[in-house]
Formats: C-alpha cells, structure tokens, sequence
C-alpha cells in the first residue's frame, strides 16, 4: 500500500464537522507522515529567551528522530544545531540545560564553538580541514521572547507569523521574564488529540472545576467565531487597545496561527483558586492596566499560550509515538520577581497543574475509546467546538497541499 495516496484519498474524503479516521489518531506509518509533512518541515516553538541569558547557556531537546540545541553565541544571538557530532554521530550536549563556553562532545573531545565552528579535533590527520566539518545549523527565529526552530533544509517564510503575533507579545517583555516553574508530562494519546481536547471548553465545566473559576467556558472565549458579537468581549478588546494592547482576534489566512485577548470572569485577574493575581510584581512595566484577561497565543502544531498582567504560561506540543505526546508547561515571571515574596509556586502552578493533569485523563481515555474496532469519526458541537473543527480542517488542508505538491515535485522529476 502506498501509504501517502492512502492517506491523502481519506483526507480528500473526510467529512467537514466530524472527527478524523482512526489510522490518524494509532497508527504508526500515519504518525511517521506526520512527523515528514509537517514536524520536520514547519516552524516549531521550543522554549524562551530568558531560558538562555548568557552567551553558553543552552537547551536541548528531541523532535522525532532529531535531537537539537539551541545555545546562546558569544554575539547575544540564539542560534539552533542539530546535537549530533560531526565525527561519529555522538550527542555533543547530552544534558536537558547547561553552561559551557564552547561545546564539547563527550565521545572524543571534538569541540565547537557556540557559532557552531568546530575549532578543535584531537590527532587528526594534517590534510583534516576544520572548516568543512562545523555542527549543521537549524533554522531558527525568535519572536517576543519566543525561540522557533524549522528542520527543513528550506524552511517557510517566518514574516507572517512574526507580522501577526509581535504586537500582541510585545507589551508583556517575556525576553526579558525568568521561567519561575516548569513540568513536563507524557500523555498517551496522538498529538491531535492533545490539540483537540485543548481546542474547546464544550468538556470544562464537567472536568476543570479549578480553571472555571476564572476561565468562561463560553464558546465565543475559545474558540474561532463569534468574540467580536459578544459585547463583554469586545468592551474588553476596546478597553485595553486604549491601553496600547493589541486585542482583538486575528487569525491567519490559512488559521496556522492567531491571537485575541479574552477577559477572565468577572472580576478574575489570573488563574487562581480566588481569581486574584499569583505574582505581586506584575510580568511587564508596559502594562499600565489591571484586569487585561488573557492574551491567548496558538501556532499549530507545537503551542497554545496564556499572557496574563502578573504571569505567562507557556505550552509545547511534542510527539514521541503515535500515542505519546509530551506537554511541556512554563510559568514566567517578571525577571525581579522573588520566589517566596512575589510569589508562591504552589499558588501560581496549582490551577494549571490541575487542568493539565485532567486534560490527560481525558486524552488518554479518548485514545482508548478510539483503539475500539467499533469507533467511528462523530460529528462536533458547532456550537462549542468550532476550535475543534478548525484546527482539523487547517490539519486536513495543510497535508493534503503538502502531499500534493510533493506528489506534483516527484511527478516533474520523473
């Protein structure tokens, strides 16, 4: 069977408003396509500035068969390589974070600098020319104090998702936050799901009892339609654009990626157990108002974000099977903000780390019912679920575009 003709027939078939077939969601030649088409050929968030403020500091991390860096250059530039030797193919970092004024690999000493040159090579033959053996460099991007990377040796146009998202990150200064908390969690459910179950509040009430305290459930608030008719929504965008805070919804042509501002409930001004700010000393001197909601941030495939006036709470998206994806959450903080002081890490974490763990709950009992022989793709909520439906159909448009065009390349190469 050829699986792309497969998989591009059932996409071509699939019917608008209804789930997705259930190779999609288990099965692990549909997964391996997904990570070709779109994880190893799209911009990808994977972590923050401030998480790198010196030159040396680095991250690492593992994106299917790829492991890579990203380190902070002796220029103040944040720069992207493939963690794999030039040598032998060894890991250079091998540690989730580090420090280090030039990069080392542990196997034979070959060592490079933080540009990525490899600037020494023990005993090697006198004709052995270092130039030619550097560390291969990965796309890379930062945006308001986000860090994206892209796999592809030509990677898509960045212009449009910094057009569109910049103004809105700007006010909150997150490259110059501090990441107070961070955890990482395995669900054992294919990364659309993950996506899925975050893309509508129609499960909230049922199952986030600590996020509804502050969060509406309203499906103008989550998802794609109807915010700027909801007069409580548009007061709000009103109200802080007055403020010099770009609000109002903006989504991309193709709905890779967009940004809104949503007030919280009532009179909420984070997300606590009473609705009142975690941190004392608020994320960003540029924001001169109280009670600016939420600056909502997606960009499918790999983030949904949170901008509160006291805190921002970052999420990345990463598949590690067809059934195992891994959620990364970071709370940032202004970078003075003291632990203990400002602020408490168990206040500040426990709505989220609550949300998160049943959000797991449910995808992994999603991915159950969906092993069934007996399941069949079921219609959404229109009403409540219209985030849902779109981002299935920018999954659905965006691998049958890319499908076709790589079936339309091979086809001019033949």
């Amino acid at each position: 069977m050829d699986i792309r003709n497969d998989v591009l027939r059932q996409l071509k078939n699939h019917r608008p408003g209804y789930s997705l077939e259930q190779p999609f969601y288990i099965d692990k030649d549909y997964f391996q396509l997904d990570m070709e088409t779109i994880w190893y050929r799209d911009w990808l968030f994977v972590g923050h500035d401030c998480e790198i403020p010196k030159a040396g500091n680095y991250f690492t991390l593992q994106i299917g068969d790829y492991p890579v860096v990203i380190v902070r250059g002796k220029d103040k530039l944040i720069r992207a390589f493939h963690n794999t030797c030039r040598h032998r193919g060894h890991r250079v970092c091998t540690q989730e974070r580090g420090a280090s004024a030039k990069l080392v690999c542990p196997y034979h000493q070959w060592t490079y600098d933080l540009d990525g040159s490899l600037v020494f090579a023990r005993q090697m033959d006198e004709s052995f020319d270092k130039s030619k053996f550097g560390m291969k460099h990965v796309h890379c991007e930062t945006v308001g104090g986000y860090v994206f990377i892209c796999l592809a040796n030509e990677a898509p146009d960045f212009a449009p998702v910094r057009e569109k998202i910049e103004p809105y990150m700007a006010p909150h200064r997150l490259w110059e936050a501090k990441v107070a908390h961070q955890n990482t969690i395995v669900e054992k459910g294919n990364w659309k799901l993950v996506w899925e179950n975050n893309r509508e509040c129609y499960h909230c009430a049922a199952n986030h009892p600590e996020l509804c305290r502050t969060y509406p459930e309203a499906p103008s608030a989550t998802g794609v339609q109807g915010a700027a008719d909801d007069p409580i929504i548009s007061e709000h965008w009103a109200r802080c654009e007055a403020a010099n805070l770009p609000s109002k919804f903006d989504m991309h042509p193709d709905g890779q990626f967009r940004v809104a501002r949503m007030p919280l409930i009532e009179d909420a001004e984070s997300y606590t157990m009473d609705g009142k700010r975690a941190v004392r000393r608020a994320l960003s001197d540029d924001v001169t108002i109280s009670h600016i909601g939420t600056m909502l941030l997606f960009h499918y495939p790999t983030t949904w974000n949170h901008m509160l006036v006291d805190h921002t709470i970052s999420f990345r998206v990463l598949p590690i099977s067809a059934e195992e994806t891994a959620v990364t959450t970071k709370w940032l903080v202004h970078k003075d903000a003291v632990e203990g002081v400002d602020y408490d890490i168990e206040q500040l974490t426990h709505v989220w780390n609550m949300t998160n763990d049943q959000d797991r709950q449910i995808v992994e009992e999603n991915a159950f019912g969906i092993r069934s022989p007996a399941y069949e793709p079921g219609p959404y909520s229109e009403l409540h679920e219209g985030g849902v439906m779109q981002f299935v159909e920018w999954y659905t448009k965006f691998m049958v575009d890319r499908l076709q065009g790589d079936q339309a390349k091979l086809s001019a190469v033949a």
